[in-house]
């Protein structure tokens, strides 16, 4: 390999570094701009409104083509759980 190739496989690794690095750092940046809405979920979730909910879903009273995830219960458990442990690495990464 000449010093010419190895420069320019190097500045591509460099460039591509930088790129995940920034869509990382962006992408931390919107999830904790997200926060509001995360809580808005969680709030819904352990409100009777998602008890009511769920309860007319069992009742097969909602339309057969509503998307319901937001009524598994694990579903809903899962991302708030996620969700924590991702803005725990986030803080974490910001301490060092």
């Amino acid at each position: 390999m000449t010093n010419v190739e190895r420069i320019k496989e190097m500045e591509a690794i460099l460039d591509e570094a930088v790129s995940r690095m920034d869509e990382l750092e962006e992408a931390m940046s919107e999830l904790e701009a997200y926060q509001r809405q995360i809580e808005k979920l969680e709030k819904y979730y352990t409100s009777n409104e998602w008890k009511d909910d769920l309860a007319t879903d069992e009742e097969g009273s909602l339309q057969a083509n509503l998307k319901r995830g937001v009524l598994s219960e694990d579903g809903i458990y899962n991302v708030l759980e996620r969700n924590r442990e991702l803005l725990e690495l986030i803080r974490e990464n910001r301490e060092v």
